[in-house]
């Protein structure tokens, strides 16, 4: 997703091409070790580490929440068909592999407005037939709803998993942003699930309420920018839905893979996550 899109009193729309500033999608890859972009993501890269050093492993730890998260939808809950929001470049572990792989039937349509993110996902997925992307522009969930992708390749009368990872922490404007997500939610069937990570304000006087203040205003207005928000703010997103154990967690608090085999930095207590099942 093209960051400008995404602040507040932006009117939406397709975005251009613009290789002279950072994106997000592209600033994931290259922290996930991607070989999709440019110098002008690794200056954002190399900005990011100089005041986080932990956000390599921030961005690894995220991806893993993610496939433990949709495993456990394909694989335990029999979810076959999977909406994500401002996917960002193709890397390793996407949504559709993960998926595809516990449940062969799965319908996946990734929805990212930035050029580059849909002609390296469409030429990454051509061949299959079951995943699809398409342009259209998150913050208007109406029109999102309606594509032709979307209504071609999901069927909203059955249960849907709703992704929106590392992604509304960028809509500055919080009733904006709560307006948003409730509509995605409000055109779910029963029994869809939705996924949310968000930035988090721990509201105390500490070294992470400061690395967080810092990493707002060091990015604010360069299309990276991102709001921390408390965790009641966070749990209404997932309002109209029910909160799987073990709640609304930092990620490597839900449900890990094995004993934790490396170190925690600042940066793995200012996300926090959750799925949630809407009834």
């Amino acid at each position: 997703m093209t960051p400008g899109d995404l602040r507040s009193g932006t009117e939406g729309g397709a975005a251009s091409l613009d290789f002279s500033k950072a994106s997000l999608a592209r600033l994931s890859d290259a922290l996930l070790g991607g070989h999709d972009h440019y110098e002008v993501d690794r200056e954002a890269m190399r900005r990011l580490l100089a005041i986080a050093p932990g956000a390599r492993a921030m961005a690894k730890e995220h991806r893993e929440w993610l496939v433990r998260a949709v495993r456990f939808l394909a694989g335990k809950r029999g979810i076959d068909q999977f909406l994500d929001l401002g996917s960002g470049m193709p890397t390793a572990e996407n949504t559709h592999e993960v998926a595809q792989r516990y449940n062969p039937d799965a319908q996946v349509v990734y929805v990212d407005n930035d050029p580059v993110v849909q002609v390296h996902g469409r030429a990454l997925l051509e061949e299959n037939y079951l995943t699809h992307v398409t342009g259209a522009d998150l913050t208007r969930p109406a029109e999102t709803l309606a594509d032709e992708v979307v209504t071609e390749y999901l069927d909203f009368s059955r249960p849907v998993a709703l992704i929106l990872t590392s992604i509304v922490h960028h809509i500055d404007d919080y009733d904006r942003a709560k307006a948003i997500v409730a509509a995605y939610v409000d055109a779910l069937a029963p029994g869809s699930f939705l996924l949310l990570t968000h930035h988090f304000d721990p509201e105390e006087d500490s070294p992470r309420q400061e690395l967080a203040r810092l990493l707002e205003t060091s990015f604010q207005g360069t299309g990276l920018g991102s709001v921390h928000r408390t965790r009641e703010q966070i749990l209404s997103f997932f309002d109209g839905t029910d909160l799987l154990r073990p709640g609304l967690v930092y990620l490597h608090e839900w449900w890990p893979d094995g004993p934790r085999l490396h170190p925690l930095s600042e940066l793995n207590f200012l996300t926090l996550g959750g799925v949630a099942r809407k009834p």
